[in-house]
């Protein structure tokens, strides 16, 4: 069921629904608005469902194109909503954040990335309405609780921390982790943090996912495709030609660059003139796990003692 994401490009987030003897599960939800819920609603409407016959929501990941209406279809129905423990941390911790903070922490990372004289306000999206806390968590190789079903979740990274494939039988629900044509956004934040790798857990969540062969792929957005594994490599070899390109640019560039300086010269899908400051924070933060990465392989390194981070080849 195509349920639309208001005023944003991707247009609709596709929510599945599993047949069960104690009811559908529904694998995502879709973004909190009146519009999605008319058309979820809708949708199964035109299926003979009710929503209120839900017996379960399985979310990918926390986004709120995937997890919005997750809260509104357990208050109509009493269904369950189960996510990766992961991102269920993460929900946590957004639901006992102020706006305030989350203002300051965006402010805090754009500066020690070099974006000086940036306007935060218009840099940082409104924040959406933070999701609502699952009743249950998943790890890797769980069966989901559906019953007839053999749903298994396979913790895919990188996206986010605790992103889920779902593998039942010959087919794979691959929320975000791999798309037919686009490649998700995988950034880290704050910028600057050692402590993680999401783009080095991304590549390996799609080595997995190639293990799991030519399976049919029900992606989140976009279509339905073939050989799920056949494009889990081509996006690994993108991320690896990126990484190639990156490290080329700071041994070329003969000194130490901000984050923000290395994203303003990388190629994205318009020039970064044409980027709008909320679209060039998500850049940089692309362009931060991305040098993480090169970083935790030991082919870059972060200068020592400095604010805002910047970084540079070994041999420089």
């Amino acid at each position: 069921m195509p349920v639309p994401i208001p005023g944003n490009p991707l247009g609709y987030t596709l929510v599945y629904a599993i047949e069960s003897p104690r009811g559908p599960v529904l694998i995502d939800a879709g973004w909190n608005h009146p519009d999605a819920w008319e058309a979820l609603s809708d949708g199964f409407a035109a299926l003979g469902i009710d929503v209120a016959d839900v017996y379960g929501v399985v979310v990918t990941h926390f986004h709120p194109d995937h997890a919005g209406l997750a809260g509104q279809v357990r208050e109509v129905s009493g269904a369950w909503i189960a996510m990766h423990e992961a991102d269920a941390a993460i929900v946590t911790l957004m639901r006992g954040l102020a706006d305030d903070e989350h203002r300051d922490f965006q402010a805090e990372m754009l500066r020690r990335a070099g974006a000086e004289g940036l306007d935060v306000s218009v840099a940082v999206a409104e924040r959406p309405v933070p999701p609502a806390q699952p009743d249950r968590t998943l790890r890797d190789g769980d069966i989901v609780d559906v019953p007839g079903r053999g749903l298994r979740a396979i913790h895919t990274p990188g996206h986010t921390p605790g992103h889920l494939c779902l593998r039942l039988e010959d087919r794979l629900f691959t929320g975000d982790h791999v798309l037919p044509d686009i490649t998700p956004h995988v950034g880290i934040y704050p910028y600057d943090r050692t402590d993680v790798d999401p783009l080095g857990d991304f590549l390996k969540s799609l080595e997995k996912v190639a293990e799991q062969g030519p399976l049919t792929a029900l992606p989140a957005h976009e279509w339905i495709f073939p050989d799920v594994g056949a494009r889990a490599l081509q996006i690994r070899h993108h991320h690896e030609e990126r990484l190639h390109t990156l490290a080329t640019l700071l041994t070329s560039s003969g000194e130490p660059l901000t984050i923000w300086e290395i994203a303003a010269m990388m190629t994205w899908n318009r020039a970064w003139d044409d980027l709008s400051p909320m679209l060039r924070g998500l850049a940089a933060g692309e362009a931060a796990a991305h040098l993480r990465t090169l970083e935790a392989r030991g082919e870059i390194r972060r200068v020592s003692g400095v604010d805002p981070v910047r970084f540079q080849a070994l041999d420089s």
